[in-house]
């Protein structure tokens, strides 16, 4: 895509701008870190356009606080607060929903992942979102937890105007080819490979 211009024009009977503003599914996977981060950096841009935004965070502990948490969290207060921006929702499978009472264990983590993709699928029905990050989502459907031809069938026919990140290593094919944007992160050279362990400010 040179110089920000398509390579060619579909003959799908749209205008270019309803070809521009159409509703992406996006796919980050790879073996790289970065694939969360980048999703998050949507996010920070979605709530500037006033996107409403919900965060489903599907392997990492509910007591693993990241940067990204705290700082889009406290964007949304400040649309609480201000208006500026947009509504911002955070959830964390490791901690149990916020609409249910369980709290995750080993033992009732893919029950957790099933009430979490309900839960979205609900949502998009309801067009609640204009921006979802699904992070770490293809780790459920790769264990077996979830249908992936239900995830796929669900999120192309989705309603309205709704984005849709999806993070994670090992995307399944079903989820790339449904896709409009995949991104692969590859490593070239990494701080551990010398020994040194995560850093703050880098990491999380």
């Amino acid at each position: 895509m040179p110089r920000g211009r398509p390579e060619a024009v579909p003959d799908d009977g749209l205008t270019t701008r309803q070809r521009r503003n159409r509703p992406l599914l996006i796919v980050h996977t790879g073996e790289m870190k970065g694939k969360s981060t980048a999703a998050f950096g949507l996010a920070l841009r979605g709530w500037n356009q006033g996107w409403p935004i919900a965060v489903f965070q599907f392997v990492k502990s509910a007591r693993w606080k990241v940067g990204e948490e705290n700082a889009l969290l406290a964007l949304g207060e400040v649309h609480e607060r201000t208006g500026q921006g947009a509504p911002v929702e955070w959830h964390k499978m490791g901690a149990g929903w916020s609409w249910t009472r369980k709290h995750g264990t080993e033992t009732d983590h893919a029950e957790a992942a099933r009430e979490g993709w309900q839960e979205i699928r609900r949502r998009l029905a309801a067009e609640r979102h204009t921006l979802y990050v699904l992070d770490e989502f293809t780790y459920p459907i790769g264990w077996g937890w979830l249908d992936v031809a239900e995830v796929v069938e669900t999120l192309v026919n989705r309603p309205g105007h709704q984005h849709v990140v999806i993070t994670g290593r090992r995307a399944a094919p079903e989820l790339v080819e449904a896709a409009d944007l995949v991104v692969e992160m590859t490593k070239v050279k990494h701080p551990m490979d010398t020994g040194a362990k995560g850093q703050k400010g880098i990491e999380w």
